[in-house]
């Protein structure tokens, strides 16, 4: 049962129990995320077998038309109640859905081409959905277990760890669980592996469910309309910051993510290191991830982030330069980027959270589920521009699949790996300068929103 902000003491611990516990939802999560992030691409191309400006075009429509869903998800999450809290529950009523889409998602039906086509579009759409289904939710869970900032980035280091554990699993494992569990049969293969995947995440969930504890509600008063949600959000400046960084940086990721299958596939020539690759920068991705913690006790989040995004950008050009037969050094710098990107989804997630507080200072009105599902619909939203622009870009270059590429198809390749997500982060140091919520002034939203508490508690007790 919730309670409210005044019942609870924001700088209390919470135990090492629910940090895992909450960790586990993003463990789940990526058994899905990082098979669309890393797989999915080349699986429509290359067995599926539709063209890559058909996926491009596929993956921008279904994806906008999820990520629309996102803030009609986190509105009916904000208004429900239950014996379990708002967001909990969501835990255990989107098990179901989530493994059927994921299954139905990786299965190739023996139709022809326009039927594969609309087989895609129908099942990519309701994976999309059940996936916002329960990870809307899950991302709202932690702005209602705390709200004392530096628990917040303790707890959002704990669950991209998790995150990044998931993600090193599905990088790792995928190609060898396909052939193995296909015995020789892909499509057979991806089938079964997206089956023990979706157990394995079925189980993980439940424990985020069992572990957790929802401890901050709405002002008890609130009765908000969603368009007054919605409106809120367009007047919290930090969130549209947030919001706008939230899009650029999942463009660099996507691009560098999706790209990196085909890099080692087609441009190196080492289709048997796509696996090693992932797991590297996955396994960097969490170390960046667990460092956070100790690296906002020497630089506060807004300069933290400038540092990493600028380091993106400066080691996504050098990884124009990488010779193809120097996979040490490809290693080496691939391993550096994870490095720098790992801190940069717990220090934003821990900020998102921030935002919600800043609403309620400023508005006297809290939607934690809004303000995480609208930052979903950004990340989405980038992973959808990003996926039109790859279909696009190596359709328009001549790209074949399960060939030999032209020369221009292989550089499309490559600057996919480097100098178009370099782009986009140096526009994401940009968007960093000009947030607003440093720690002075955070500090004075949450003391003010305990003082406020603390009196309404006192006139009603």
């Amino acid at each position: 049962m919730e309670v409210s902000r005044s019942s609870i003491e924001q700088s209390n611990k919470l135990s090492l129990k629910e940090k895992v516990g909450y960790a586990c939802g993003d463990v789940a999560s990526n058994f899905y995320w990082r098979v669309f992030d890393v797989f999915l691409f080349i699986f429509y191309t290359d067995v599926f077998g539709l063209s890559a400006t058909a996926v491009g075009t596929m993956m921008l429509v279904t994806r906008l038309i999820d990520a629309f869903s996102d803030p009609l998800m986190g509105a009916m999450a904000d208004r429900t109640s239950s014996k379990y809290g708002k967001f909990r529950p969501y835990l255990l009523w989107g098990i179901i859905p989530i493994v059927a889409a994921g299954i139905l998602t990786f299965t190739v039906p023996d139709v022809g081409d326009s039927g594969k086509l609309i087989w895609a579009y129908a099942t990519y759409i309701f994976m999309m959905l059940a996936y916002t289904f329960i990870n809307v939710p899950y991302g709202a869970l932690m702005g209602v277990i705390t709200s004392d900032s530096n628990q917040r980035t303790t707890l959002t280091s704990f669950r991209f760890i998790g995150a990044f554990s998931g993600g090193t699993i599905v990088a790792y494992l995928t190609p060898d669980l396909v052939e193995y569990l296909g015995n020789g049969n892909e499509i057979l293969g991806w089938q079964l592996t997206m089956a023990l995947y979706g157990a394995v995440a079925a189980i993980l969930f439940f424990i985020t469910f069992a572990t957790t504890k929802e401890r901050i509600s709405p002002p008890a008063e609130q009765k908000t309309p969603i368009l007054q949600d919605l409106k809120d959000l367009t007047k919290n400046k930090p969130w549209i910051i947030l919001f706008s960084l939230a899009l650029i940086i999942m463009l660099t990721i996507t691009l560098r993510g999706s790209s990196g299958t085909f890099y080692f596939k087609y441009f190196v020539g080492r289709e048997d290191l796509i696996g090693s690759f992932s797991m590297a920068y996955m396994l960097s991705l969490m170390a960046g991830a667990a460092l956070t913690p100790i690296l906002v006790k020497f630089l506060d989040k807004k300069k933290l982030l400038l540092i990493l995004m600028g380091l993106v950008a400066i080691l996504s050009v050098i990884f124009f330069f990488l010779p193809k037969d120097n996979i040490p050094l490809i290693f080496a710098v691939q391993i550096l980027i994870g490095l720098c990107l790992g801190p940069k989804s717990p220090l934003v997630f821990s900020m998102y959270a921030d935002t919600a507080d800043y609403s309620e200072w400023k508005n006297g009105r809290r939607a934690t589920a809004m303000v995480f599902s609208a930052a979903a619909f950004a990340q989405k939203l980038g992973g959808a521009i990003a996926g039109g622009m790859m279909g696009w870009l190596l359709g328009s270059l001549g790209y074949v699949a399960n060939q030999a590429q032209n020369s221009a198809s292989e550089m499309g390749i490559v600057l996919l790996m480097s100098l178009i997500p370099a782009v986009f982060a140096v526009l994401a140091v940009v968007c960093i300068w000009f947030y607003p919520l440093g720690q002075k002034t955070l500090e004075q939203v949450q003391n003010d929103l305990k003082l406020k508490s603390n009196y309404q508690a006192g006139t009603t007790e």
